[in-house]
């Protein structure tokens, strides 16, 4: 079989997911895929590798590389590397994405970008897949099209034919009795090529596909069997963008479970896990904010869990009994409800359904251990939103629902009050799990100056920070450490501003030297100045002062929250800065900023 190396570069999984199906799929089509994910560089080496090279790669966070890609870039993107590095490789990429976030596909971008200027030679187009409209618009017609260009590839690199350009089928007989065109309208025939013309079509009628599903939802009144295997209603009458009622691709059928033990928490994949308490659980808003943040602190203390300011980490948390009992009783299922539901995808079927455990949900932590020996703390909004059904007016998220329920008899109200270290645990054990190391700490100089911008839950790392801070400082009475600014926001001063009187006893300590609040929706008091409404107005009004921070002292700016909306306003406002103050085009600014968060000066922890 002719072989190719298969990379992939994946944060939650996908990308290891459609590259798997890739070398599944390569056997049926005569070739042999060497499968690897791109942190395993023991296993392949680029540089004398003479096999077609496919790539797929996720992006995370804002923009970001997945973690498993970043000694791989931090590799090829060496300047001492001559431009004739990877002259020898020819390549295809496939980068996933998201359109609603600032840099679309820019984990595949980037290495698709290096990969180029270092010599490499694409055999195939690259594609760009978006999850905000379905990654499988772009997915399937760009593993279709795989298996003719690397016949394609394989074909002229064998020295059979010399071709420039794109391929185009002649219709006259010499041509058509070529061996490379022979074996490339063969290929076209099983799995249906499609140029990339005819991809942006398919695209096109898809969504208009979709449109006219929307517009049809709610005329959609048939009466459905319940069913475990496709869409009924009422999410065939929702304005979804997915076909309204998609053909069964599931087999299914139940297993007693013969008395077996049910387990607590849910199979993941996230290792190690541990058991920790709740030693304490606290209202940060007040009762009539709109959102409502709670804090609570875990006992890590008889753990060998550890952590740094800036740190995350993964909450384990098990679906709700109530919606689970819920869906049983729609699907008719309640009295066999400690059976075990056993799903098959149909051999037959098109699409290759992937079908994910229930994810952990990731948390910033809100502390120091040189603050809260033997502790962890962090801090969550409640997240509520309408339900489509009648019976349940207002739902709540998965993991923060479950964390309030637990808590809920034994939280504190919105006080400075708290129980003694040595109280009894208040609720159930809940199970974490530490999270991939980032870049987002402290700098191991602590003379380097700091801007750090968190509006609401956003706080939390940052208050870890100033937290590690004063110990050091109390530690080290004598030593230098540089400014420390925080913008903060949230809407309203007296319902919803986090850590108010810790952050003014920082103020007061000088352990956190500039604090700039915004409040969103508080009106200005008689004739005072109209305060800035979010954080991102806030930095504009200290642009000079950021400016000689990020550019003359060496400092680092920290970002830490939304992604969609609060990290692209700061990051758009930076640019300005950089542009006003240094007086350059917005387009050297752009690549100012890109240089500082190659530095790891500019740090985002967003979702």
């Amino acid at each position: 079989m002719r072989r190719f190396l298969l990379l992939y570069a994946t944060q939650q999984g996908q990308a290891k997911a459609i590259a798997e199906e890739i070398s599944e799929k390569a056997v049926a089509y005569g070739f042999s895929a060497d499968l690897h994910c791109i942190s395993e560089s023991h296993k392949y080496d680029l540089k004398t590798e003479t096999a077609p090279l496919v790539v797929v790669v996720s992006t995370t966070g804002n923009g970001d590389l997945p973690d498993t890609a970043r000694k791989f870039v931090k590799a090829i993107q060496d300047k001492t590397l001559p431009g004739d590095f990877f002259a020898h490789l020819w390549y295809g990429l496939l980068g996933l994405g998201d359109s609603e976030y600032t840099y679309f596909c820019n984990g595949g971008k980037i290495i698709d970008k290096r990969l180029q200027e270092l010599g490499a030679q694409r055999f195939y187009d690259t594609g760009h897949a978006d999850d905000c409209v379905g990654l499988e618009l772009v997915v399937e017609p760009w593993i279709n099209g795989l298996w003719a260009a690397l016949a394609k590839h394989f074909l002229l690199s064998g020295g059979k034919e010399e071709m420039n350009g794109t391929l185009t089928m002649a219709s006259n007989a010499s041509r058509r009795t070529d061996p490379v065109t022979q074996e490339l309208l063969h290929i076209e025939s099983q799995v249906g090529l499609l140029s990339l013309d005819d991809s942006r079509r398919k695209d096109g009628e898809v969504l208009e596909q979709n449109a006219v599903n929307r517009g049809r939802s709610k005329t959609l009144i048939a009466d459905f069997e319940p069913s475990l295997t496709r869409s009924i209603p009422p999410l065939s009458q929702a304005s979804l963008n997915i076909p309204a009622l998609p053909p069964e691709y599931l087999q299914v059928h139940l297993e007693e479970s013969f008395g077996q033990e049910e387990s607590q928490a849910p199979v993941t994949s996230v290792d190690p896990i541990f058991h920790v308490p709740i030693s304490k659980a606290v209202q940060l808003t007040m009762n009539d904010a709109i959102k409502t943040t709670l804090l609570i602190e875990l006992d890590i203390s008889k753990t060998d869990f550890s952590y740094q300011p800036g740190d995350a980490f993964n909450v384990i948390c098990p679906n709700s009994d109530s919606e689970v009992q819920r869906l049983l009783q729609r699907l008719q299922l309640t009295d066999r409800r400690e059976h075990c539901v056993v799903l098959n995808t149909k051999a037959d079927t098109k699409k290759k359904e992937h079908l994910p455990k229930l994810q952990p949900r990731p948390y910033s932590c809100a502390s120091s251990s040189l603050f809260h020996p033997g502790k962890l703390h962090f801090i969550f909004n409640i997240v509520e939103f309408w339900s489509d059904t009648t019976a349940v007016a207002l739902r709540k998220g998965v993991c923060t629902g479950w964390l309030a329920t637990l808590v809920g008899s034994v939280l504190q109200p919105n006080t400075r009050a708290s129980r003694a270290d040595g109280d009894k645990a208040l609720a159930p054990e809940i199970s974490i799990s530490p999270r991939t190391t980032n870049f987002f700490h402290l700098p191991n100089d602590p003379s380097v100056p700091i801007i750090m911008v968190g509006p609401g839950t956003g706080i939390a790392p940052f208050i870890g920070f100033l937290q590690h801070r004063e110990k050091l400082q109390e530690h080290h009475p004598d030593g230098h450490f540089g400014a420390t600014w925080l913008f903060f926001g949230c809407r309203h001063k007296d319902r919803d501003y986090l850590f108010r009187e810790e952050l003014r006893h920082f103020l007061k300590c000088g352990i956190l030297t500039h604090l700039k609040v915004s409040f969103s929706r508080d009106a200005p008091v008689g004739e005072e100045e109209a305060p800035a409404k979010y954080v991102q107005d806030s930095i504009q009004r200290h642009s000079k002062q950021v400016a000689r921070v990020l550019l003359q002292e060496n400092g680092r700016v920290y970002v830490c929250g939304d992604a969609k909306n609060m990290a692209k306003d700061v990051n758009d406002v930076l640019v300005e800065i950089i542009s006003k103050e240094v007086g350059v085009e917005k387009l050297e600014a752009m690549k100012t900023l890109a240089t500082l968060k190659e530095e790891k000066r500019y740090l985002q922890d967003i979702w």
